[in-house]
C-alpha cells in the first residue's frame, strides 16, 4: 500500500500516517528503489488501532500502547489495556456516586431563594455537619468559592454557593475524589436546576460509553497487530 492508501483506509491524513511512523506507532515502512514508502497490513492495523485507542484513552496513551505492541511481550500490551479500562471503570464509579449524591439532595429547594439566605462559614458548616476548615479547604480547591464581605473580608455563601456546598458534601461522602470533582463542578454549577444536573451527568455518561466502545474497537485492531507481529517474528531468519 502507498501512504495515501493507508491514510484513506485508516481515516486520517497522509501527514498523520508519516507522523505515526516517525513516532514509532507504525513500524518503519519499506522503500522502493525510488524512495517511496511501501506499507503492509501491519501498518494499516497499527494505524486503525491507534485511531480507536486515541479516542478511548487519549493520543499519548494510544501511542504508548501501539508502540509496545511492536517490540514488547504481549503481556505488557495487555497490562496497558487493562489500565486504560480500569481508568474508565473508575470514572463510571465516580459518575454513579455523583448521581447518587444528586439524588440525595433532590428534595432540597434550590430555586426561589432569597439573597438574605446567605450563610457564614460557621453557619454553613453547622448546617452540613462539617468543620469550618473543610469549607476553607473546598474554597482553596476551587470547589465552592464564596463571596467576601467587602469590609471585613469574611466568607459569605450565597444560596447558589450553599447548593454547591451541599452537592460537594454529598459527593465527598460518596467517595468522590477532589481532582475529578474539581472538573465536574463547573458543569454542575452551570446547571441551574437539578434536572439540568442530571442532563450534565447523562452527557458525561455518554462520553464514557463512547470511549469504552473505542477501547473495544482498538483492542480488536490491536489483536491483529499482535498476531502480525508474532507472525513476522516467527518468519524472520534465525538471529534477526
Amino acid at each position: 500500500m502507498r501512504t495515501v492508501d493507508v491514510a484513506r483506509r485508516a481515516g486520517c491524513s497522509v501527514q498523520q500516517v508519516r507522523n505515526l511512523e516517525r513516532d514509532g506507532v507504525l513500524p518503519p515502512a519499506a522503500r522502493t528503489g525510488a524512495g517511496y514508502r511501501v506499507y503492509g497490513e501491519i501498518h494499516l492495523r497499527s494505524a486503525l488501532a491507534y485511531r480507536a485507542l486515541a479516542a478511548g484513552a487519549g493520543p499519548a496513551e494510544a501511542k504508548k500502547i501501539v508502540r509496545t505492541a511492536h517490540g514488547f511481550p504481549a503481556s505488557e500490551v495487555l497490562a496497558l489495556l487493562d489500565a486504560a479500562h480500569a481508568r474508565l471503570d473508575a470514572e463510571r464509579t465516580e459518575l454513579r456516586q455523583a448521581r447518587q449524591a444528586v439524588q440525595a439532595i433532590s428534595g432540597e429547594p434550590v430555586d426561589d431563594v432569597r439573597a438574605s439566605d446567605a450563610m457564614s462559614v460557621s453557619e454553613l458548616a453547622a448546617a452540613l455537619g462539617v468543620r469550618p476548615s473543610t469549607l476553607r479547604h473546598w474554597d482553596a480547591e476551587d470547589l465552592v468559592v464564596p463571596d467576601r464581605d467587602p469590609v471585613r473580608g469574611t466568607r459569605r455563601y450565597t444560596p447558589a454557593q450553599v447548593r454547591d456546598a451541599r452537592i460537594v458534601h454529598q459527593l465527598r461522602r460518596a467517595g468522590y475524589r477532589i481532582a475529578p470533582l474539581r472538573a465536574l463542578m463547573p458543569e454542575l454549577r452551570r446547571a441551574r436546576r437539578l434536572d439540568e444536573v442530571a442532563t450534565a451527568l447523562a452527557a458525561r455518561d455518554a462520553g464514557i460509553a463512547a470511549r469504552s466502545q473505542a477501547l473495544l474497537d482498538g483492542a480488536a485492531a490491536l489483536s491483529a497487530v499482535l498476531t502480525l507481529t508474532a507472525h513476522d517474528a516467527a518468519a524472520a531468519p534465525h538471529g534477526e
